[in-house]
């Protein structure tokens, strides 16, 4: 391994940049080519890749690094979120927060990417819930829903919690113990009270990742219970 320098710096956003700070201790490294890819952090063996978009973009990456290294990917989730809208000198025009509410369980949005990828031991999930501001600018090139404004930056306010995920079996402590079992995604719903689409994709992951197995139906829908005998 040597050090990559500023390679992949230039378009990093500013909340990944200040979380890649978290993780720059004394005997850390930062932007180093490891197999022909970058790692934003390598900590002795542990390569440390955070990521603010979309799994699916460093599906190959993380796979073919996990094979021979252990590998640790960091996903920030924004609990509280402000909307910053600037103008073209960047002065504020306004701020508001958003009414959207979001919380660890959105990490299945995108482990839907790679569910299988926690059975390996090479590979964990660290979660980051955070304060942080979306910085959007009139440019015309944003989505119809935010009338033309893009979004061009993502500022970390402050870090909420912070949880590691090392294992599957871990994952199941995100199922309250209240839940009698077997359940339904409806029932397992109505007890978390978040979105029916993101526990559909929740039970789905931990499907493919051995903790929940169906026993069979109630009408169309699945009956789950834990599989305690995961690793």
């Amino acid at each position: 391994m040597k050090n990559g320098g500023g390679i992949g710096t230039l378009q990093e956003r500013s909340l990944h940049a200040k979380i890649k700070e978290l993780y720059n201790t004394p005997d850390a490294e930062i932007e180093v080519n490891v197999d022909g890819y970058i790692v934003d952090v390598v900590r002795g063996d542990l390569l440390i890749e955070i990521q603010t978009r979309k799994f699916s973009a460093i599906k190959d990456k993380l796979f073919k690094l996990m094979k021979n290294h252990p590998v640790r990917l960091v996903y920030p989730i924004a609990k509280e979120k402000w909307i910053v809208q600037q103008d073209r000198n960047g002065e504020v025009i306004s701020r508001r927060k958003s009414p959207k509410k979001m919380g660890i369980l959105h990490i299945f949005e995108e482990l839907v990417s790679i569910p299988t990828f926690i059975i390996h031991s090479n590979f964990e999930v660290e979660v980051i819930l955070t304060r942080e501001e979306d910085i959007r600018f009139n440019d015309g090139k944003g989505s119809w829903k935010r009338r033309g404004w893009s979004s061009i930056d993502r500022r970390l306010i402050d870090i909420v919690d912070r949880t590691l995920f090392s294992t599957p079996k871990e994952f199941l402590r995100l199922i309250p113990d209240t839940l009698v079992e077997p359940f339904t995604t409806k029932t397992l719903t109505e007890v978390l009270k978040v979105p029916r689409r993101l526990v559909q994709k929740m039970t789905y992951c931990m499907r493919k990742m051995e903790i929940l197995k169906v026993i069979g139906k109630e009408g169309n829908a699945h009956l789950y219970v834990k599989n305690q005998g995961s690793s």
